[in-house]
């Protein structure tokens, strides 16, 4: 028998998040979230996000053994503006679809009762968590900003009614296989003629004055596409708190127009997955090492986010930031770049890539039912 329980407790919220542990045990692929950071991101005290929603967390269990995971999630700022949707996230079960069932419709049931019309997930709680399940490249490394599933969740899913709602896509390219001459020739090119110009840092004091006005960019680059929700000034806050530490400066591009506005941007991170999989969730007594080492010599690197301003898309800016990272990357010793999810219809990311020989190698999406 099945038994859904809401959680509340913090020691009930550190089994929530490490019931992955026990699924994902000696899978190569997953990357585990870091324990105490994980429980922290759903304390309404500790995350500005929740000043504009709310959430609810369900274990499954069967013979007194968590056997599934799942958060039910409003997102007000998005039912206002948008969709009448609950979504769910954190979602992680056993190959039994009756648990996924059990799971979902306690989400359901959370979306009816505040007067919701439909559901859709695997998704965060805003624009800069995790997304989709993933449909294709189960056999590829996952990274820090997105989740590992099985296959069987797809199965699951779809025999349940659920449909497709949004399609990401993933990929890489080999640094050294970047032919520089197509950017290089652009770059002077592009500065005359709009009078820009890059921005680079050599620490994080120097980048904190640009980086409200980087997320006031990423706004309004990303305000067209489907679901996008803004994030708020509390919320750059804990984002700067939460991720610039993590930053080399060397990696994060901006590019300015002749008044000095920031029109393009771009941030890399790192590739902290095979450091957060030696750390097993842990900062301590070694996971502080092993980040830090990731962070100061990698031959990986995850491109996180990308922004250009509207008026200065399709003008070819972005070469200037490839131009820098190419730069940066062949110093350092970096061999690949990674990209993370990028929705299917944004095409104007898509285009970022045309000349680079970079392949798809993962897809994931996120699915909806009716209520």
């Amino acid at each position: 028998m099945i038994t859904v329980k809401e959680i509340h407790s913090k020691k009930d919220l550190k089994a929530f998040v490490k019931f992955p542990f026990k699924l994902y045990k000696d899978n190569e692929y997953w990357v585990p979230p870091m324990i105490n950071d994980e429980v922290d991101s759903f304390d309404p005290e500790l995350n500005p996000v929740f000043k504009h929603a709310q959430a609810s967390y369900f274990l499954a269990y069967r013979n007194n053994e968590i056997v599934g995971r799942i958060a039910a999630i409003i997102n007000w700022t998005e039912v206002k503006a948008q969709d009448k949707k609950v979504r769910f996230g954190w979602f992680d079960v056993i190959d039994d679809i009756e648990v996924t069932k059990a799971l979902l419709e306690k989400v359901i049931e959370y979306g009816k009762a505040h007067n919701l019309e439909f559901i859709e997930g695997p998704m965060g709680f805003s624009n800069l968590d995790k997304v989709g399940v993933l449909t294709e490249g189960y056999d590829q490394l996952s990274t820090m900003v997105t989740w590992y599933n099985h296959p069987y969740y797809v199965t699951h899913l779809e025999k349940l009614g659920y449909i497709k709602q949004k399609e990401y896509i993933e990929g890489y390219f080999d640094v050294d296989k970047v032919k520089p001459e197509q950017f290089e020739r652009m770059v002077p090119l592009i500065s005359r003629r709009y009078g820009v110009r890059a921005l680079n840092f050599t620490n994080i004091d120097e980048l904190l004055p640009y980086v409200d006005k980087m997320f006031d960019l990423f706004n309004e680059t990303y305000s067209k596409l489907a679901s996008f929700v803004a994030i708020s000034e509390e919320q750059k806050a804990y984002f700067k708190k939460k991720y610039i530490p993590l930053i080399n400066p060397n990696y994060i591009k901006f590019i300015l127009d002749k008044e000095d506005n920031i029109i393009a941007f771009a941030i890399v991170l790192p590739s902290f997955s095979k450091a957060i999989q030696k750390a097993k969730g842990k900062l301590f007594p070694f996971g502080f090492y092993h980040l830090l080492k990731a962070k100061r010599h990698n031959t990986e690197a995850v491109f996180y986010l990308i922004g250009v301003h509207p008026e200065y898309q399709n003008k070819g800016v972005t070469a200037l930031i490839f131009k820098e990272f190419y730069d940066s990357f062949k110093k350092d010793g970096v061999k690949r770049c990674i990209r993370t999810p990028e929705l299917e219809e944004n095409m104007a990311i898509h285009q970022l890539w045309k000349n680079f020989d970079s392949p798809i190698t993962k897809r994931r999406r996120t699915y909806r039912k009716d209520f």
